[in-house]
């Protein structure tokens, strides 16, 4: 049984269809990229998956029109499609979204600790803490700095590290190298490798296409809404159709 089960997930939000039968599916303890053009769906896949779509969809939320979910979402073969943001996160599904989203105001520690406003313990928040900092040495040396005025890519570590603050079982990473510059991508993928090999399952959602190819165990390409590819990082390059039409390559 795999860890993710996504099947038939469609997104409308008032007249544009942003995803149209979307499935697709993460074991335990895999990493597995998605890939696609500008526009292709990709944030907001990760953003029903995780529930907050449909957050927006019952608040009004970021929109003025109607938003429409439909498909069936299994995490650990419990269906989490209607379940509340909160309670997916709990269940061990975690989201780092995209554009680094750190609070600005807080110190780097100040962050961290509030992303682990769920661990069970002192100790299992403290054990957390470490395993950040070993992730990402610079944010130990920044502890009591305040985030907004850290650079980017630093800001990209504090978010991913905010992320796995509380015990996930599966980590969702939205465009994490976005902006950053490529010494600073280097580094960030690392850590996401390291994350994989700890056990933690990974969905990489991200446009550098070569370093999620050499990572990813599975890749599904996305665009305009649909999965049109699915395969290693061989198989996927081995297309010059897909390479020109959807990669960039």
């Amino acid at each position: 049984m795999p860890l993710l089960e996504v099947s038939g997930l469609s997104v409308r939000y008032d007249k544009a269809q942003l995803l149209n039968g979307v499935s697709l599916s993460v074991n335990d303890g895999e990493l597995v990229g998605v890939v696609g053009p500008n526009g292709a769906g990709k944030s907001t896949m990760l953003r029903a998956i995780s529930g907050l779509v449909q957050w927006e969809a019952q608040t009004k939320r970021g929109t003025t029109g109607d938003i429409a979910v439909e498909g069936t979402i299994k995490f650990n073969g419990k269906a989490i499609e209607t379940l509340p943001a909160h309670e997916i996160r709990q269940l061990g599904l975690v989201l780092c979204p995209e554009r680094r989203r750190p609070f600005r105001e807080l110190t780097v520690l100040e962050n961290l600790k509030a992303g682990g406003y769920l661990a069970r313990s002192k100790a299992e928040l403290d054990q957390n803490l470490e395993r950040c900092y070993q992730l990402f040495p610079r944010l130990k040396e920044r502890a009591g700095q305040i985030s907004g005025t850290l650079s980017g890519g630093e800001q990209q570590m504090l978010s991913t590290a905010r992320s796995l603050m509380f015990e996930a079982a599966l980590l969702c990473i939205d465009e994490p190298s976005l902006g950053l510059a490529p010494k600073i991508r280097q580094e960030l993928f690392a850590a996401i490798e390291q994350i994989h090999q700890s056990g933690i399952a990974v969905l990489l959602v991200e446009q550098e296409v070569g370093a999620v190819f050499e990572m990813a165990d599975r890749n599904y390409v996305l665009s305009q809404g649909r999965i049109i590819a699915e395969g290693s990082g061989t198989q996927l390059m081995a297309d010059e159709t897909l390479r020109a039409g959807y990669l960039g390559l």
